[in-house]
């Protein structure tokens, strides 16, 4: 029997495993450490609408307070845990205090990868990662202000929409040769670049930086590869998410670039769990380890280690294996990808690019194996429901 389970990371996946848990009859205790003084709250919309201000903290909370209390979740905020017990079965929290478990599961998510510059460390240097990491880049956020993105990846350009937005000059430096390279073909690359220029952001992409340069403690500028030194006022460094393995590799747990988990989310303590953006999983559908960070993935899996753990009888049968799906938005633009595009072969431009709607198929010897859908929600849910079949005319909708 299990009388106390024990959630670590107070996340999208922390609370929604929670409260499946409570859903599929769990009456045993129930314990969620969050390590940020606000109540769980959704990331997505840091880059966009909190960051503009169109949205308050609140307005960001995943369940309202009252949430816990009626489910009878003991939710423990600024809880650090700076340590797991296999053998006894705890954790223990930066405070000192032992939490002990009888299941322990682990929603650690993800942090900002460190960038690794002489000057990283200035002020005005900063990532965005949390509510905290956004309200002090609002204090920076002011008309004329110059920002330097360091990362054309999804989180560089919403901020750079946002930034445009707002009247700041910005100018972005990606070392790929084009923006989105790792998860977009030439053509979606194009148009984005071509949107971002359009509203008046710089890119740079081929170019490496150097240093940060500042002035007593401050950031005055980015050096290029090129000498060229750029000024500014402010950095965001968007050079991707690392997992927060740590805690699971100093217990003796598996990882390799996120906690390794079988499709039950067990992880290589029979009863140690994981879930979201924290973990890694053998993928029949793409015959691969994969590692995903996405709302729908975190919500999802956290629903299939929820059934694991209420159905200890469980043989496996449906191991976790989903589509995944992604999302972003930038100025009036609308990025949904469906599938993972790795390893294709063919890219199938469908419509006009000038047009601001169309989509691109991307094939894997003849099959569909993903779809990135601009302003063209048809084309992504119908990719949702077809991927895996025989790329033909006809397979999604017109653009």
């Amino acid at each position: 029997m299990i009388n106390k389970i024990v959630v670590v990371g107070a996340g999208q996946a922390g609370v929604q495993a929670a409260q499946t848990l409570r859903q599929k009859g769990y009456e045993g205790e129930l314990v969620m450490l969050g390590n940020e003084p606000q109540p769980p709250y959704q990331r997505p919309p840091l880059s966009k609408k909190f960051l503009s201000g169109e949205v308050e903290p609140d307005a960001l909370f995943i369940r309202p307070e009252a949430f816990y209390e009626m489910n009878n979740i003991d939710l423990k905020l600024n809880a650090q845990v700076d340590r797991i017990d296999l053998e006894n079965k705890s954790v223990t929290l930066a405070s000192g205090e032992a939490v002990s478990w009888d299941k322990l599961l682990l929603a650690t998510g993800t942090r900002a990868r460190d960038l690794p510059l002489p000057g990283a460390d200035l002020e005005g240097v900063v990532t965005l990662r949390s509510i905290g990491d956004v309200e002090l880049i609002k204090k920076l956020f002011a008309p004329g202000k110059k920002l330097v993105v360091i990362g054309g990846g999804y989180i560089g350009l919403e901020v750079t929409a946002v930034a445009k937005g707002m009247g700041l000059d910005v100018v972005v430096l990606e070392a790929q040769e084009r923006l989105l390279k790792r998860v977009v073909s030439p053509d979606v690359s194009s148009f984005f670049h071509n949107l971002h220029a359009g509203r008046g952001a710089e890119l740079h992409c081929g170019t490496g930086v150097t240093s940060i340069e500042g002035e007593d403690g401050k950031v005055t500028g980015v050096k290029l590869a090129d000498g060229t030194e750029l000024p500014c006022d402010l950095v965001l460094s968007a050079v991707g998410a690392v997992p927060n393995s740590e805690l699971a590799a100093a217990a003796g747990l598996d990882v390799d670039d996120g906690i390794l988990v079988d499709g039950a989310g067990q992880t290589s303590h029979e009863d140690v769990y994981a879930c979201g953006d924290c973990v890694r999983f053998f993928s029949e559908r793409y015959g691969r380890s994969i590692r995903l960070e996405s709302v729908q993935n975190a919500i999802d899996q956290a629903k299939a280690v929820a059934v694991a753990l209420t159905d200890p009888a469980n043989d496996h049968s449906h191991d976790y294996d989903p589509l995944p799906w992604f999302w972003s938005d930038q100025h009036n633009i609308k990025l949904q990808i469906a599938g993972l595009s790795n390893g294709y072969d063919e890219a199938v431009l469908v419509g006009d690019t000038s047009a601001d709607s169309f989509y691109v198929a991307y094939l894997e010897k003849g099959k569909l194996i993903a779809v990135d859908s601009i302003n063209h929600p048809r084309s992504h849910m119908m990719a949702r429901r077809v991927i895996g079949q025989e790329w033909k005319e006809g397979l999604l909708p017109p653009a």
